[in-house]
């Protein structure tokens, strides 16, 4: 891991003298990173790609800092040890920067403070240059009844350097129909002999989904996709057969997929990935007790290696096809949903999953979350139906992150 340290110091300074001026940070900064000390004037040879903080060495270029204003990085994050004067030059540089618009900050304190600060700032950058250039196929069109959950496909680009995708339906048909039933034939037998149990659903109808795995599989590697949002219900009307499996498998192969065309949940499950490594569960809040404060969330999909155990069924609402019914392990849960038509928003919260539930009336995987935060945002200032649940607790990783992108969080 890298850091490019941008030097900046007075003339009146010795060049020579820099690095001992400076010794106790420098060195305990290299402990952790590769540090590489580059003059401000070189500043424009880096690239985006290079993690960059601008070290104030010494006192005097307040103006050497803001004539270099549209080379800054952004954020602007200023490292002053309050040697030579630099802390004094951070202060007048933040607050100039800061008054037009920009993001700044200044680490400066006990070095193990600041080093803390730093893992967070550049893993922070990390995810957000990871998530630069990610193409998300969206295969066939959002469901109807997302009506709150469109995205600016030019606005989410600017914002986060993501691509959408629009993948027409036909092409899955295409190679689906090309796999025949001895090609998946191994892979159904594997998924069935791991099941707990199969409580509906034929052999036909898991060859049928394994089958749709495949083609979705083999799109998205002609397609050059890390991400798909899935128009489901169409797709059962075409083939006779659901996404759950499919959906289930891709996210599994470290492809994240999403359901029902929901634009907004298959960014917020690509950001929860680049920042935490982890897999979310994309879910319907299906029962929400404001007095208890718990939530139920519930889908017919899941990652087959998020859950402790899965029994094989079909799908809620058609009873069609084969669906996923995960038994997910209890303990700490993060909440969060990415919202707003360019991706601005977000809902972020915690919990503790309680139990994996079975009600009849409601999608196949099931878990009562017991929430950390009032359960009313759901019924008065909700972002859309879907959310998305994760193990861990993530709360500081992910506010600091999208905090850092100027998104509002709502509550």
């Amino acid at each position: 891991m890298t850091i490019h340290l941008i030097s900046f110091a007075s003339i009146l300074h010795k060049q020579v003298s820099l690095r001992s001026s400076h010794e106790a940070i420098l060195s305990e900064i290299e402990k952790y990173y590769t540090v590489k000390l580059v003059d401000y004037q070189d500043m424009d040879k880096l690239s985006s790609d290079d993690f960059k903080i601008i070290f104030i060495a010494t006192g005097g270029v307040e103006r050497l800092v803001i004539q270099q204003f549209e080379n800054l990085p952004r954020p602007t994050i200023l490292l002053a040890d309050g040697m030579q004067n630099s802390l004094a030059a951070a202060l007048e540089i933040s607050t100039w920067l800061r008054g037009r618009g920009m993001k700044s900050e200044i680490l400066h304190g006990e070095l193990p403070a600041i080093i803390l600060r730093i893992h967070t700032l550049y893993n922070n950058f990390r995810a957000q240059r990871s998530l630069f250039g990610k193409r998300i196929g969206v295969i066939g069109t959002p469901s109807s009844w997302l009506v709150a959950s469109n995205v600016d496909y030019l606005l989410a680009k600017r914002r986060w350097g993501i691509e959408y995708v629009d993948i027409p339906l036909e092409r899955i048909y295409e190679q689906f129909q090309q796999i025949t039933d001895e090609q998946v034939g191994a892979s159904c037998a594997a998924v069935a002999s791991q099941a707990l149990a199969c409580r509906e659903g034929t052999p036909e109808d898991l060859i049928k989904s394994m089958r749709l795995y495949r083609a979705i599989k083999k799109v998205c590697q002609e397609e050059n996709l890390e991400a798909l949002t899935l128009s489901c219900f169409k797709l059962i009307e075409q083939i006779d057969t659901t996404g759950c499996v499919a959906l289930s498998l891709l996210n599994d192969d470290g492809i994240i997929a999403g359901c029902e065309g929901d634009l907004q949940s298959v960014f917020t499950l690509l950001a929860v990935k680049a920042l935490t490594g982890k897999d979310g569960f994309m879910a319907n809040p299906s029962m929400i007790n404001s007095r208890t404060n718990e939530l139920i969330l519930a889908h017919c999909t899941i990652g087959l290696k998020q859950t402790e155990r899965y029994i094989i069924r079909n799908h809620f609402e058609t009873e069609k096809g084969i669906a996923i019914q995960g038994l997910l392990p209890t303990g700490d849960v993060t909440i969060i949903k990415c919202g707003g038509e360019c991706l601005d928003e977000y809902y972020l919260s915690t919990g503790t999953l309680t139990e994996n539930t079975n009600y009849i009336n409601m999608c196949r995987t099931q878990v009562r979350i017991r929430m950390n935060t009032p359960a009313e945002y759901f019924l008065k200032n909700p972002l859309g139906n879907h959310h998305i649940m994760l193990h861990g607790n993530y709360e500081d990783t992910l506010n600091e992150f999208f905090q850092a992108n100027a998104c509002k969080r709502t509550e």
